[in-house]
């Protein structure tokens, strides 16, 4: 079988200058012959199929004719051209008897969209609409090649091949007869121009020459093609712990330009068959995503115990199915609305066929309208929580928000020289098993920036929040006061002070900075919340680090409040060389009264805060670290601590995590407060450690990781990926395996074998 073959460059640089513009070829100084021939019904149809009605346009450097046999000879820069098909060879011969021509030499044919075919000889007739080539190569879009020891043109819409091969790999300059690093190569092959699609027959896939695959038939999409109906390459594993083995099939339909949609059949030997259905569409005003499946769940489920518990098994066996949608529309300029809904039959379910989204804690849905305005922002939305993770949520207990109001305004300075801003976020949030409560919110914030003859930069503000409370079921999750239902409220005005006094050395590679901070902040005291029945639904966590050192309410959420006076002092440093840098923060708060609306140890349970800082440490481009504590001032105890680092170049790249805290805040509200202590599980410090490695050379990419829990020594996830990427192919391998309990299930392990192969698709393989 021939090879592809690439035609020497200054016939490609005459090709395409002469090909694509017709107008310079028309208008040339050469002299040369033309002529055209106009066929009955001609007219000018740019970029149409090929038709005997169009007229057909000759040029050439010599024109001979021999009117005894009727045959007329061109010769020397040879081109016919129809509508926008172009046919150059170096010598053609035109039987007018017979209405055939015969090109020779360097023959290529341009075709509208940009393909190119090339032959040593081709016999053309009805213009340029039949014909049969031989040693046929083909330059399609995407690097596409195709090549085939002979060709048949029909009616200019079909090419019948015999011996095709087809890759989009780059070929070897200095040795063209190699083989390419992969390429199919078939018995024969159908290239069908109008509707643009290529169809194989015996054709066997070839990976450096060498058959790794076999197939009786072979359908493809022209390389040009951005979207066509037709079957993908599908799914296919093994073994997979909860499927068994199984295959998909996936199907593409184009229903219009901007929609399309994808059925997915599953079919696997442990488990009902399953559907799953794909729709996307971009329109003008917005786009719209909804996937959602339908599936037969014949795996039984069993109870599992957690903390003590008993978890009965969800009903997830029989017809199940799931839908996750995104719908985003762009009302005007100004305003946009869209939804998002995600909403399955179980969790099991999701688990059983691996469906995105098994592994969390819920499934989140919400529809909003939102606005975007001159330093202002306003949106409405509605809320609903599915619980996955039943071992540690209860259903009943999740909220929903009907609706939530935002609205958020940034001002111009005024006269004064400061700026006023303005935020509201107000709802109405209900649970079947829980308080269900109202809440009415308004902060106001002034601040006033400053500076003095010494350097210093003050800033002045002056800061109120309210809120206002009406709530039922107060006694259930997550407040558990005694009273059932309540109307409260609460206004806390502010005034803090916050200087900052940057002394700045300039050096000849850089900058030093040493900046002492300074924050005085002034409000009543705001007390203890359980006395006053104040519902507590955005400020169940709390975390004191350099983050909120400086902040004027250190809760997270403005359902709780920090009043009183204090005082906030810091020091920060930065020195600057050769482009890099080291930055570092360190400070303490110092309190006139113990707030009482923290958990235990969260480094304000005295009149002086625990010290907290951060250093961010950059002497290279190859390497940076970031790390921050919380230590006690008494007694040097490390409360908190995290830190990232980033260690060499592509080659070798060393990435490690480390997060430390005394307790585990994400257990405290598990109880009742009120009548029992925090769970035992809250006493238990996180301490975790990750690292990372990874090297990248030339078109290998090797990576791994692991995260241990050092506080249980165990791990919690490892995982390794290995990649080999070229100019036309990839082969992944990437291996997972989680060491974490949900819903009953201990461990999963996962490997995934993906291979992409340019202008075909990707293939993936389970294991």
């Amino acid at each position: 079988m021939r090879r592809f073959a690439v035609p020497s460059p200054s016939f490609s640089r005459r090709l395409l200058a002469g090909g694509l513009s017709l107008v310079a070829l028309a208008s040339a100084a050469t002299p040369m012959a033309w002529a055209q021939i106009a066929l009955p019904g001609a007219g000018a149809n740019k970029g149409a199929p090929l038709s005997r009605n169009e007229p057909v346009t000759f040029r050439a450097d010599n024109v001979a004719y021999d009117s005894h046999n009727g045959i007329v000879t061109w010769t020397g820069h040879v081109e016919i051209w129809q509508n926008d098909h172009i046919l150059r060879a170096d010598k053609v011969t035109f039987d007018r008897n017979t209405n055939v021509a015969a090109a020779t030499g360097n023959v290529a044919m341009v075709e509208p969209d940009g393909e190119v075919l090339f032959a040593d000889y081709a016999e053309l007739t009805q213009g340029l609409r039949d014909g049969v080539l031989t040693n046929m190569r083909a330059l399609l879009a995407s690097d596409g090649k195709l090549a085939a020891n002979g060709a048949r043109r029909t009616e200019g819409k079909v090419n019948d091949m015999s011996r095709a091969v087809y890759t989009a790999c780059k070929l070897c300059a200095q040795h063209p007869e190699r083989p390419a690093f992969w390429e199919l190569r078939a018995y024969d092959a159908t290239q069908d121009v109008e509707h643009k699609r290529i169809e194989y027959r015996d054709v066997y896939l070839d990976m450096l020459g060498v058959p790794v695959g076999y197939l009786p038939f072979f359908s493809t999409p022209d390389p040009s093609v951005k979207r066509q109906s037709g079957f993908l390459l599908g799914d296919i594993s093994p073994h997979d712990k909860q499927l068994g083995t199984y295959v998909t099939l996936p199907y593409y339909y184009v229903i219009n330009r901007q929609s399309d949609v994808t059925f997915i059949p599953l079919l696997a030997t442990s488990t009902g068959p399953q559907l799953t259905t794909a729709y996307r569409s971009r329109l003008n005003e917005g786009s719209i995503r909804v996937t959602g499946a339908i599936a037969y769940d014949t795996n039984k489920q069993d109870g599992y115990f957690q903390n003590g518990n008993y978890i009965a098994p969800e009903d997830s066996k029989g017809v199940q199915g799931y839908v996750y949608s995104k719908f985003d529309f762009a009302l005007n300029q100004t305003w946009r609305y869209g939804a998002n809904i995600n909403l399955a039959s179980s969790a099991d379910y999701l688990r059983d066929y691996r469906i995105s989204g098994y592994g969390a804690d819920t499934l989140n849905s919400n529809a909003y309208l939102e606005g975007f305005g001159s330093g202002a922002y306003s949106r409405v939305d509605v809320q609903f929580y599915q619980g996955l993770n039943r071992g540690v949520i209860n259903q009943s207990e999740l909220p929903f928000v009907l609706p939530r109001y935002i609205y958020s305004y940034f001002g111009e300075p005024d006269a004064l020289g400061g700026r006023l801003s303005l935020n509201t976020s107000d709802f109405d949030l209900y649970r079947a098993n829980g308080t269900a409560d109202e809440r009415g919110q308004l902060s106001l914030n002034w601040d006033r920036p400053f500076k003095s003859d010494w350097g210093q930069i003050y800033t002045l503000t002056a800061h109120l929040d309210s809120e206002v409370y009406n709530a039922r079921k107060l006694d259930l999750v997550p407040n558990y006061y005694a009273a059932n239902a309540a109307t409260s409220g609460q206004a806390l005005p502010t005034v803090a002070v916050k200087m900052n006094w940057p002394f700045l050395r300039p050096t000849h590679n850089g900058s030093q900075l040493i900046e002492p901070i300074v924050q005085g902040i002034a409000a009543p005291n705001s007390g203890n919340s359980a006395t006053r029945l104040l519902p507590n639904e955005d400020s169940l966590d709390y975390e004191f680090t350099d983050t909120t050192l400086f902040s004027l309410n250190r809760h997270e959420g403005v359902d709780r409040l920090d009043g009183g006076a204090r005082i906030n002092a810091g020091l920060h440093g930065n020195w600057t060389f050769n482009g890099q840098q080291i930055d570092a923060l360190v400070g303490e708060s110092f309190q006139s009264h113990i707030q009482k609306n923290q958990v235990p140890n969260s480094g304000l349970d005295t009149h002086a805060s625990d010290i907290v800082g951060r250093v961010m440490f950059t002497p290279a481009s190859w390497f940076d670290v970031t790390a921050r504590a919380r230590i006690d001032h008494n007694n040097g105890n490390v409360h908190f601590a995290d830190g990232l680092v980033n260690v060499g170049p592509s080659l070798l790249h060393v990435s490690g995590g480390y997060i430390y805290s005394s307790n585990s805040f994400y257990y405290y509200y598990s109880n009742n407060l009120r009548t029992s202590s925090p769970p035992s599980q809250f006493f238990q410090p996180t301490n975790e450690a990750t690292l990372g490695l990874s090297s990248t050379y030339k078109q290998w990419r090797v990576s791994g990781y692991g995260r241990r829990d050092l506080a249980n020594n165990r791990f919690v996830a490892v995982g390794a990926d290995a990649a080999y990427t070229n100019d036309c192919f990839m082969f992944d391998v990437s291996f997972n395996r989680l060491y974490t309990n949900i819903n009953g299930l201990n461990g999963d392990t996962s490997i995934l074998f993906t291979l992409t192969f340019k202008t075909l698709g990707t293939f993936p393989v389970n294991g």
